[in-house]
């Protein structure tokens, strides 16, 4: 499947296609860096392993520990590394957000209307890749100015 280029131009960006995790090569490039990423994130957040696995799509533990291990080795399927990728929109929108204390955001109870008083970690722990894609959608928002 070829990537797309976005249909509408984001103005101030430039326009280019998306990535295709669906392209076994392109998995095979991004998924140690991503796997890395990840790991360096779930640390900041200060994130316990079931927390970690629960991102991550449910995976096992061993399946965690052989990727920290070894992420050189390991191929990710396009479900997580869209799953990292979204937790990585959602570290910088933080970060553009709140600055430095943007690592604390994630594990704080929040009463917004999207999370009703539960943390942000926990909402996208239940919701899934769904509640990951609108908590970047709305720190976007929020970093954008919107």
């Amino acid at each position: 499947m070829a990537a797309h280029a976005l249909s509408t131009p984001v103005i101030g960006y430039p326009e280019r296609p998306a990535v295709d995790f669906s392209n076994l090569e392109t998995r095979r490039h991004l998924s140690p860096a991503a796997i890395r990423g990840f790991i360096g994130i779930a640390e900041k957040w200060e994130l316990n392993e079931n927390q970690i696995r629960s991102l991550l799509g449910g995976i096992a533990s061993s399946t965690l520990h052989a990727w920290k291990s070894n992420p050189g080795k390991r191929v990710l399927d396009q479900d997580t590394l869209t799953r990292i990728s979204l937790i990585g929109g959602i570290y910088k929108a933080l970060h553009t957000y709140f600055g430095a204390i943007g690592d604390h955001w994630i594990t704080h109870q929040n009463d917004s209307p999207l999370f009703g008083g539960v943390t942000p970690i926990e909402y996208m722990m239940s919701a899934g890749l769904i509640g990951m894609y609108e908590v970047r959608r709305m720190l976007d928002s929020w970093s954008a100015g919107h």
